[in-house]
């Protein structure tokens, strides 16, 4: 789609910042939104829902922050104001581990109206670094309730390139995309890998007492945590994430692979006040 404006919600965050850096080269307009940015967007304020964010747009990335719903209203009026096509950050078995915040946007994505594409990526390996395990690390304790079930770890620079051929290419509508990276590992080996990059123990506990006790420890309310105990368990059954060639398939290029992730990680320093 030549002469695109493309509006990027969470621009800031993990995944939409590197939406922004892939789609910079392209001949589109990018409008980076965030809650903090010039272009304001914010799911629980209404009012940001406006003409800065709709006008001349043709192509939109829809996220939302963890534990935030994503509104119908703000598609049907996106798609009302011209619109025609959105690409959604979602995850992977949310089904299985009934997702309802999850399973609901994919819904209002379908009913919108726009062309749609839904990208369900695996575990981040950002986690480690910029998300919520880079605590854990500090810590020197990760504590996952996946005993020893394997995750194909997706880069996230790999999930914003899927997400910005969807924005900016032709044959992509009515997909939904499972991605994984090249290897299956488990989250002890993913430790372990980190670990030694870091250069002090970094010890994993995939069993539900541990995380029980750890989130609680936390303040978080027992009942919360015994439900997401649930779906970890209910993701076990699935059994091991394999690996699919889905990223080269969209991309053209292979995966980048969990210790290529740590290696750059450690040369960036981001763990030097680990």
């Amino acid at each position: 789609m030549a002469d695109q404006q493309i509006l990027v919600l969470g621009s800031t965050g993990t995944i939409g910042r590197r939406v922004v850096q892939q789609l910079s080269p392209s001949d589109a307009r990018i409008l980076p939104a965030s809650r903090s940015g010039s272009i304001r967007h914010d799911w629980n304020e209404p009012a940001t829902w406006n003409g800065a964010l709709f006008g001349g747009t043709d192509a939109m990335f829809v996220m939302a922050p963890d534990g935030v719903g994503i509104d119908p209203r703000f598609l049907t009026e996106a798609h009302q104001s011209g619109v025609t096509r959105f690409v959604l950050l979602s995850s992977k078995a949310i089904d299985v581990m009934q997702d309802e915040r999850l399973l609901a946007a994919e819904q209002a994505i379908k009913a919108s109206g726009a062309e749609w594409t839904i990208v369900r990526p695996d575990w981040f390996n950002q986690n480690f670094s910029e998300g919520f395990l880079r605590e854990a690390v500090a810590a020197g304790e990760v504590t996952i309730p996946l005993g020893e079930m394997r995750q194909a770890f997706n880069d996230a620079r790999d999930i914003a390139a899927v997400v910005a051929a969807a924005l900016t290419e032709d044959g992509h509508h009515g997909q939904t995309y499972e991605l994984s990276g090249p290897d299956a590992i488990t989250f002890g080996e993913a430790a372990g890998m980190v670990s030694k990059a870091v250069g002090k123990p970094i010890y994993y506990d995939g069993s539900a007492d541990a995380y029980i006790r750890t989130m609680t420890g936390f303040g978080l309310d027992r009942a919360d945590v015994l439900r997401d105990v649930e779906a970890f368990e209910a993701l076990q059954a699935r059994g091991d994430s394999v690996p699919n060639d889905t990223v080269k398939r969209i991309t053209g290029k292979p995966p980048r692979t969990f210790a290529d992730f740590v290696e750059a990680a450690a040369t960036e320093g981001v763990w030097s006040e680990s």
